[in-house]
């Protein structure tokens, strides 16, 4: 990884896994010896209301909200919130949406966070086995099978798209 710092914003709503992702995305990066910053919205989270949150990692990051017209990599859980974000992203940008998950793929569509997780995984320099450690040490046992597998899908869906 070079100098540059890593801004990823990841938004829906509550219940979708914004936070556990952002968790996630942002110990990942902490294990790789990055520095790492992250911050969150989450008023209305727990009525199904709008959630973000920002990771911001690198080499050295000074703070943790990410400066607008910044963004690298947003994840949308909830599409319809492109409008909300769209002024924060950098030219380059890259936008994941949940419609690029079928769920009828998922094991369960409470997943979806984690494939997200395996559309950003092919943009970064993370190792799959670093990924699959985290997401393996940040939920349950019993649902391991089914967070893998969402994570390959999402991974394999992003690959696929670039090719």
């Amino acid at each position: 990884m070079n100098d540059r710092t890593i801004n990823v914003r990841i938004a829906g709503l509550g219940g979708m896994g914004v936070l556990r992702s952002s968790l996630i995305l942002a110990e990942l990066a902490f294990r790789n010896g990055l520095d790492v910053k992250k911050s969150e919205v989450h008023g209305m989270a727990q009525r199904g209301g709008s959630v973000c949150s920002d990771v911001r990692f690198g080499v050295a990051v000074g703070s943790p909200m990410i400066p607008s017209g910044e963004v690298n990599y947003l994840i949308l859980m909830e599409e319809a919130d492109l409008p909300l974000y769209q002024m924060d992203l950098s030219a380059d940008a890259t936008v994941f949406t949940a419609s690029q998950i079928p769920l009828t793929r998922l094991a369960t569509k409470r997943a979806l966070n984690i494939a997200m997780l395996g559309l950003l995984s092919s943009e970064l320099d993370f190792s799959q086995d670093a990924w699959r450690d985290v997401i393996h040490d940040y939920l349950p046992p019993k649902i391991h099978a089914a967070n893998d597998d969402a994570f390959a899908l999402g991974r394999a869906i992003a690959q696929g798209e670039k090719q």
